[in-house]
């Protein structure tokens, strides 16, 4: 594939490929696989629900409060082609009160504050929250399928703007895109550094290749054969 220069590009490129872009092993034997197609939907929808319910826009800083999983990877994408900073770095509430949106998959890590507050749902079947939120926290599983299949937004942030705050540091859109091809089948275990597991499968889907998220519960030497992996973060 061709260097992508801009999220949106990026999308574009996985947009048309019916092949495996991601694909998410999850306990309990659950196996999720996203078409390049399929997660750029994904992706979509949850970018409109940024801008059009969470005033999410250029310059914005969206709070990941959650472990590497094939949701929380469709939400840095969605983050960042709204233009958004994802912002992973630990840190716990005194991050997230610096956030505009705080995104967790424990309630527990979302907070009182100005900042809007996102639960998802992990199940794959999952279309909403497995019980009582608190007042004000929204349920993304019950909210996401309504919204467009396409990006209706503005687009990607300036290619200087911060993309990810991370323990390490910081990475701009230009350094994340930047990264060098790779045509592979990579296998990422989901304890990997976030940093990490996010400029992986960047690198590997500018590559035309698929990245497949591990969570510790389900690691299987078969996944190795099954998946045809090349590669292991």
């Amino acid at each position: 594939m061709s260097q992508a220069r801009t999220i949106d590009q990026l999308l574009a490129l996985l947009r048309p490929d019916s092949s495996p872009a991601l694909v998410w092993y999850g306990p309990d034997g659950e196996r999720v696989e996203l078409s390049g197609r399929v997660l750029d939907n994904w992706v979509a929808k949850t970018a409109n629900l940024l801008a059009e319910e969470l005033d999410a826009e250029p310059g914005a800083v969206v709070r990941l409060a959650m472990a590497p999983h094939w949701r929380s990877v469709v939400w840095a994408l969605a983050s960042w082609q709204v233009g958004a900073t994802v912002d992973v770095a630990p840190g716990g509430n005194a991050r997230a009160e610096g956030a505009d949106v705080v995104v967790s998959s424990d309630p527990a890590a979302l907070g009182a504050g100005p900042a809007y507050q996102v639960a998802v749902a992990e199940g794959a079947l999952a279309l909403g929250w497995p019980g009582e939120l608190p007042d004000g926290v929204l349920d993304y599983a019950a909210e996401v399928r309504s919204y467009a299949d396409v990006f209706l937004g503005a687009g990607s942030a300036d290619q200087h703007a911060i993309a990810l705050k991370h323990d390490g540091g910081e990475v701009t859109f230009a350094q994340l895109l930047q990264l060098e091809p790779a045509a592979r089948n990579i296998l990422v275990p989901a304890t990997a550094d976030w940093a990490d597991v996010l400029r992986t499968a960047v690198a590997t889907w500018l590559g035309g290749g698929t990245t497949v998220l591990v969570h510790p519960a389900a690691h299987s030497p078969h996944i190795v054969e099954n998946e045809r992996i090349s590669e292991q973060l």
